[in-house]
């Protein structure tokens, strides 16, 4: 068999604050935390994990959180620029912070940053044309 890729997990330090966030964006979680962990379902059998630092630190016990955003960016496509410009402002709206405003990038996308929770890049984009 060959390995294949199945769950992207992001660890994080404040779960309530997180699932807010990813609900947002429309990702769906249960109601209750289990343990530290939560999962939703992605498209194509895929899941988006949220894991509390107490949970890796179980299992890892010299862990430690990094000191700044990670390298980790997720991308979120809307059905069109002015999705792109509407979700971007309720987030910001909502006291997320803003990376990139909405701007018209060269390789042919509307495009913006916002950073999640825990400070890692959550992109919006949609084609510019059809």
């Amino acid at each position: 068999m060959t390995p294949q890729l199945n769950v992207i997990g992001i660890v994080v330090s404040d779960m309530a604050a997180s699932v807010a966030f990813y609900r947002r964006l429309g990702l769906e979680f249960p109601d209750a935390d289990d343990n530290g962990h939560l999962e939703a379902a992605l498209p194509g059998g895929m899941r988006l994990t949220l894991d509390t630092e107490a949970v890796i630190q179980s299992f890892h016990p010299g862990w430690q959180p990094p000191k700044a955003a990670g390298r980790l960016a997720l991308a979120f496509q809307c059905a069109n620029p002015a999705e792109v410009d509407a979700v971007y402002s309720e987030l910001v709206d909502a006291g997320y912070h803003s990376e990139l405003k909405p701007w018209d990038a060269f390789w042919g996308q509307r495009y913006a940053t916002i950073l999640d929770p825990d400070g890692n890049s959550v992109d919006l984009y949609a084609p510019l044309s059809d």
